[in-house]
């Protein structure tokens, strides 16, 4: 793709220099190594994809995405790939090339589910007025009639950038103008982007109006609503909500439950959170790792860490993958504990997997390390976040600077013992702890970031609450 090849030329020049630039190297040296060992020959779709997901550097991950043939992979792969190439582009401040890179691509669009991947890309790089220039220019080719697949992609790249008010008047204009007639789908982000911006009537409203089409309101559609009398901590409501659901025909599913594992969750009510994962075995309703982060984010506000633990130890024979969440807790517990040593075991495992923690909650480990006077542990981490980010380091170069451990500094890093292990100040993990508070939907949001697996596209509405 020509575009594609523009963006290739033009980003790894100026990568390349400015690391020519700060390491004394070459410029034509710089340039080879960008791109060492990415051979498009050989590369199948399959090992493109594990590759792009281990990926950080912005250039390398474009240039391992042109070697994927895009028509050999599915629409949620293509969704998955465009999007991981497009958020290592933003994250290295690369507004410009991350919208060249998805747009480029539109020209391929020749059915529904490439389109609606294409648009969902747009989210990842939070260009959703982008993603409707898209649709308005790319629809009109499609063959006739449109499903509503493409259009609920366009509105659930809106929902997922945080314009939740645009989405009822999109909803109306292009339903209309391309003659689109929505589905559930379609309706339940209506539902959701309501519930975002607290207009809990006209989501009622919006349920009546799907009777009215003849669409019956499904378990996706009370999702948003049930989780937004909760936030609002309306659990009557909310318990009535649940009562139609299940009188309607509608079946509870996973998402639906971790509405109520959530809203326990953040109350510390470590017994209810329990009691809702036992009615879920009771209706054959298996918990994902939404549900047991939670759990495991009340044993800890419970002053239970070993429980943690050893639901943590757990998971993998659960059939349950870790997302960066999970990592987010247990290493905000163990430093609040002050187990140091386990949360540098966290902090590698979650290296491995490619689902590393923000700044806050990894800035915990090297303070305790720094604390406990282990400076050479403290700035191995560092290190290892300087290889895997090299393109966001602003802060962590601040804190070295702060905490003594740049080779500028002359500051010596202050020391309280060299054990392993501070005795915390409580023995229960401080409900406040960074990273321990937190909701279903931003879990899911982590997740989407962080999966390794196919996403659909059809439809395209997170499947957490809202």
């Amino acid at each position: 793709m020509a575009a594609l090849a523009i963006l290739l030329r033009y980003g790894r020049r100026a990568h390349s220099h400015a690391h020519a630039h700060a390491h004394g190297l070459p410029l034509s040296r710089a340039l080879c190594t960008t791109t060492a060992g990415i051979d498009s020959g050989a590369t199948s779709a399959s090992m493109a994809m594990r590759r792009l997901r281990r990926e950080f550097d912005p250039d390398r991950a474009v240039a391992i995405l042109e070697t994927i043939d895009m028509s050999s992979i599915s629409a949620g792969s293509t969704r998955n790939a465009l999007s991981m190439a497009a958020r290592r582009l933003l994250r290295a401040g690369r507004f410009g090339d991350a919208e060249a890179l998805i747009s480029s691509h539109l020209s391929a669009c020749k059915d529904e589910p490439y389109l609606a991947a294409v648009l969902c890309s747009y989210a990842s790089a939070n260009l959703p007025e982008k993603a409707l220039d898209a649709f308005r220019s790319t629809v009109p080719s499609l063959p006739t009639p449109i499903s509503p697949q493409p259009f609920n992609a366009l509105l659930s790249t809106f929902l997922r950038c945080g314009l939740h008010h645009r989405i009822p008047t999109l909803f109306a204009e292009l339903s209309k103008e391309f003659s689109i007639t929505p589905n559930d789908a379609s309706y339940s982000v209506l539902v959701k982007s309501y519930c975002m911006t607290r207009n809990d009537a006209k989501a009622k409203q919006t349920l009546d109006q799907m009777r009215e089409q003849g669409i019956s309101p499904s378990t996706k559609t009370y999702t948003p609503l049930i989780d937004s009398m909760y936030k609002q901590k309306k659990t009557k409501e909310a318990e009535l909500l649940w009562k139609e659901m299940i009188e309607s025909g509608c079946k509870p599913d996973v998402a639906v439950y971790n509405v109520k594992v959530t809203y326990y969750g953040l109350q510390r009510k470590l017994e209810e959170v329990m009691q809702v994962m036992s009615e879920m075995e009771a209706d054959g309703v298996k918990p994902d790792i939404i549900t047991y982060n939670f759990l495991m984010s009340s044993y800890c506000k419970n002053g239970k860490l070993e429980d943690a633990k050893v639901v943590y130890d757990s998971l993998a024979e659960k059939g349950c993958s870790t997302n960066a969440f999970t990592y987010k807790y247990m290493l905000s517990a163990l430093c609040a504990s002050g187990d140091f040593d386990a949360g540098l075991g966290i902090f590698k495992e979650s290296l491995k997997k490619n689902k590393v923690p923000g700044f806050s909650t990894v800035k915990g480990l090297v303070e305790g390390f720094v604390k406990g006077g282990r400076v050479a542990e403290a700035k191995k981490v560092i290190a290892e976040i300087h290889d895997k980010f090299p393109d966001n380091l602003s802060r962590w170069k601040k804190l070295e600077k702060e905490l003594g451990l740049d080779s500028d500094s002359e500051n010596t890093p202050c020391s309280e013992g060299t054990s392993g292990k501070i005795v915390a100040e409580a023995k229960s993990v401080p409900a406040d702890a960074e990273g321990v508070e937190g909701s279903a939907v931003d879990e899911t949001a982590v997740s989407e970031e962080s999966s390794d697996d196919e996403a659909p596209v059809a439809g395209e509405v997170p499947r957490g609450p809202a």
